[in-house]
């Protein structure tokens, strides 16, 4: 990764951000082959071709000449495109040479471009004659067959052993759905043929959700955001937040977590916002007081924010939004609330421990200059204005993203020094061919797990047998899920997990009166956590590599900065009115109270009352005074209403009971110090 040029690079200690203009730092995570010469360049092909199929469906060109593909057809175009390339991209072992493709795997490229253009010439005629009900022709079930080990293989390649071993056995699932010995898990059985059809032809497996959203909308916002990262706005997100809180009281991790919020609200991406910021922003925080392994925990959690944080969430939300039906604009700005309220957790985290530590910001003369950052930045904001206007107020999400990549290019062309030439227009190719052809190859492998539970007909009678073993208590279901999520967040990947989940667990607490969107929202939060907690915690590991820090400490520090996302989804999933699914009335006075919640959650675990100051004054009563705070904090920021039998109000009183003997406790015992 090459070194970074402006104000803040020449002041830290070591700067590995990449070139403004190259690839975002996600193509450096993943270990991936080093392609050039014929590969590369049909890499870019293929990439530029997914790209135009994606206009030419969008905005209906009818490729020029009046020809309309089905839905089905343009799918199938994709997995055509994009499929052969996993096995060009990603070696088949960890061992394989990075800088040639090994012969097998040129052989599966070959294999997998037969097998993709035979079922998509296919699927009109399947269409029109019921095939994946019917029965197929023997020709295209071996090539199911063919398609399914492809599936199969590219799952393990782009997301590991513990991804493949976790679907693989549920897509044969309907092999034996009829088995006595699967109890609530038993139903409508099939034969490998019927089976090897409705994956691959209908439109609830294979070509179902997950492949959906990446067709429809994952396409348009992934351009958008390597747009972004090329035209410099890393760069200018980073110096805008030393600009503008460098040089408060620890004034370093406030940047932290104001530029990786607002680099995670552009890439949806956990680990590329942790490369990216933090090989600047963690230098910092060491610099000025901050231990290595509590700056990694900030970049951390602050990073993990990019997959909530709207307008550009992860591929998770694009899926989430074809689950339950409804524009990504909806969920979207569900999510607007959970994510500021969590940034603004980290904030007073780090408020209330520099307070506590004596820690200082950074010398003026240390940082750049706002003014400064925003004459050579400005053009971002319209931007994203055009993408946020045309997502919420036009409700064009399919078409909001090339809108705005077009004026961001147009834009930069016109007022960026350094414009963008051929070999720019190269590399974004190759860098959206490589995110796209990882993305395939995850999301079109998860689709056949959506089609097993489909054909099986089993999901209906799960939920109802969920709530049976549950007796109907709604929060027995909720730590079931909980604890379920996280534990397959620890093996999956954040999309795979919610998949899992809001196929086996969704309905069940839809079926216990919960509100849909809460509850998906739930299932997605909780199964993206993993990422900040031991023992898989990969945005910490990544974080502690730049800090130079334990890894194992990392992540544990990290759940104690981000405790508040561990608490989130129960408030929203309680009382949706926190996703915006109530009056609007209600969501501002939970908003109210759960900042000041937050405000004295935070006071606790970091041992600082703000007006009162260093807990450690209080003596041998410091402890169950920060527990008090805690709890009552807690209380306040909880919501009542929604499935809990007592209102708002009722939670208001009862935390002012907790916290009104704990702050005047911190005063009196803390009063000598003070004076």
């Amino acid at each position: 990764m090459t070194g970074a040029s402006g104000p803040v690079a020449e002041k830290t200690d070591q700067v590995l951000i990449q070139d403004p203009h190259g690839a975002p730092a996600e193509s450096e995570v993943i270990r991936t082959r080093r392609l050039s010469g014929f590969w590369r360049y049909a890499l870019l092909v293929a990439s530029a071709a997914t790209i135009f199929l994606c206009l030419n469906q969008q905005f209906v060109l009818r490729f020029f000449v009046g020809f309309t593909p089905l839905n089905t057809e343009y799918y199938y175009g994709l997995v055509l495109l994009m499929m052969p390339f996993v096995f060009i991209v990603f070696p088949g072992h960890e061992k394989a040479a990075l800088d040639r493709v090994a012969w097998y795997d040129q052989l599966l490229f070959g294999l997998t471009v037969a097998v993709s253009a035979m079922l998509m010439l296919s699927v009109r005629s399947a269409a029109e004659l019921g095939w994946e009900f019917t029965g197929a022709p023997e020709p295209v079930v071996i090539a199911g067959y063919l398609m399914w080990a492809i599936l199969m293989e590219g799952l393990r390649r782009t997301g590991g052993w513990g991804l493949v071993l976790s679907i693989f056995p549920f897509t044969l699932y309907p092999l034996f759905a009829d088995s006595a010995w699967l109890g609530p898990l038993k139903g409508t059985e099939s034969s490998a043929a019927q089976a090897s059809a409705y994956h691959m032809l209908s439109s609830e497996s294979l070509l179902g959700i997950p492949l959906q959203a990446f067709a429809e909308t994952v396409i348009g916002f992934l351009v958008f955001g390597t747009a972004l990262m090329m035209t410099g706005a890393g760069k200018f997100f980073i110096n805008l937040a030393f600009a503008a809180c460098g040089t408060f009281r620890g004034g370093a991790a406030k940047v932290c977590i104001f530029a990786s919020g607002l680099l995670g609200m552009m890439s949806g991406s956990i680990i590329s916002n942790v490369l990216t910021a933090g090989t600047m922003t963690i230098p910092a925080m060491k610099r000025t007081g901050f231990s290595p392994t509590y700056a990694g925990a900030i970049e951390a959690c602050a990073s993990t924010g990019a997959v909530i944080a709207p307008p550009v969430m992860g591929a998770t939300a694009f899926v989430m939004a074809q689950f339950l039906g409804v524009s990504y604009g909806m969920v979207a700005l569900a999510a607007i609330i959970p994510a500021a309220l969590y940034y603004f957790g980290l904030f007073m985290q780090v408020d209330a421990y520099a307070a506590r530590h004596g820690l200082k910001g950074l010398a003026r003369e240390d940082i750049p200059s706002l003014k400064q950052t925003l004459r050579e930045g400005w053009y971002y904001a319209f931007a994203v204005a055009l993408l946020i206007f045309m997502l919420l107020v036009m409700k064009r999400e399919s078409h909001a993203p090339f809108y705005a990549t077009a004026l961001l290019l147009l834009l930069n062309q016109l007022f960026n020094k350094e414009k963008w030439g051929w070999s720019s227009v190269l590399k974004f190719l190759e860098v959206n061919g490589k995110t796209f052809v990882e993305l395939i190859g995850i999301l079109a492998g998860c689709g056949l797990l959506i089609g097993a539970f489909s054909l099986t007909g089993v999901i209906s009678s799960l939920a109802n047998d969920l709530l049976t073993i549950a007796g109907d208590n709604v929060f027995l279901l909720l730590g079931m899920t909980a604890l379920t999520s996280l534990v397959l967040g620890l093996g999956l990947t954040t999309t795979a997990c919610y998949i899992f989940l809001a196929i086996l667990v969704g309905p069940a607490l839809e079926k216990a009166g919960l509100n849909k969107v809460a509850v998906h929202m739930f299932v997605f939060y909780w199964g993206m956590l993993s990422s900040i907690t031991p023992p898989v915690a990969i945005a910490s590991f990544a974080a502690a590599g730049i800090a130079g820090a334990p890894p194992m400490k990392t992540g544990w520090a990290s759940m104690t900065v981000g405790s508040i996302i561990y608490f989130l989804p129960f408030f929203f999933v309680l009382n949706p009115a926190f996703v915006l699914q109530g009056d609007l009335h209600e969501s501002l006075i939970l908003v109210l109270t759960a900042i000041f919640g937050i405000v004295f959650i935070c006071a606790g675990l970091q041992g600082y009352l703000f007006g009162l100051g260093d807990m450690r004054a209080c003596g041998n009563m410091e402890w169950p005074l920060r527990v008090a705070l805690c709890l009552g904090g807690f209380v306040l920021a909880a919501p009542g209403g929604g499935v809990l039998a007592v209102s708002n109000l009722h939670m208001i009183m009862f935390s002012l009971l907790i916290l009104g003997p704990a702050i005047g406790l911190t005063w009196m015992t803390s009063k000598g110090a003070r004076q």
